[in-house]
């Protein structure tokens, strides 16, 4: 099956109305930003932990489309990414993460805001899509600052596609709403059975 392209990924996203919490409006859908326009930071320190990285940020997909959550009263919000693969290329990807996985438990890199060191937690992975994963990455937190960084990443194939969805928090626990995740796994589960 040829993978979705970008009017597809962008069509199964959530629309205005869709999602309890987010003003209208705040349901932003994205393009990535063209490699040679994307700032480039060096590999992080454990290369198992690279591969993961790269796998949750869609390289090697076809196609990716962002989508950006903005709950009412949550400054931190979170995000989703769809990203479409040719063959049987999502599965091949997904393996190697499941495999980075099993050894990434910290890694240090240089991002945004200078040196990071990160913590990686595994979680229960949901019952939803092909195969799935669920992992926290935690950042202590900095001199004066409010509180470690946490984000909770949720990975998901659905046939030859691979989605991510990422939530922020800092100070505090992060989960993202468990109900999205399984819509939008079915939504791309739905569009790959035609």
């Amino acid at each position: 099956m040829a993978p979705l392209k970008r009017a597809q990924l962008r069509a199964l996203t959530f629309k205005d109305g869709e999602v309890a919490g987010v003003p209208k409006g705040d349901l932003a859908v994205q393009d990535p930003q063209p490699k040679e326009e994307r700032r480039s930071f060096p590999p992080v320190s454990d290369p198992t932990c690279q591969t993961m990285r790269d796998i949750r940020n869609g390289e090697g997909a076809s196609t990716v489309v962002l989508q950006v959550f903005n709950w009412k009263g949550d400054i931190w919000g979170g995000g989703s990414m769809l990203a479409a693969y040719e063959g049987g290329k999502a599965k091949q990807a997904f393996t190697q993460l499941k495999q980075a996985l099993d050894s990434c438990r910290s890694y240090q890199g240089t991002g945004w805001e200078g040196k990071f060191k990160v913590t990686l937690t595994m979680e229960q992975a949901p019952d939803v899509g092909d195969e799935a994963v669920r992992f926290h990455e935690t950042v202590p937190r900095r001199p004066g600052g409010p509180g470690d960084r946490n984000e909770q990443f949720t990975v998901v194939r659905a046939g030859n596609t691979i989605a991510t969805f990422q939530k922020l928090n800092v100070g505090g626990s992060a989960t993202f709403p468990p109900d999205l995740v399984s819509r939008q796994v079915e939504r791309l589960q739905n569009a790959q059975r035609l």
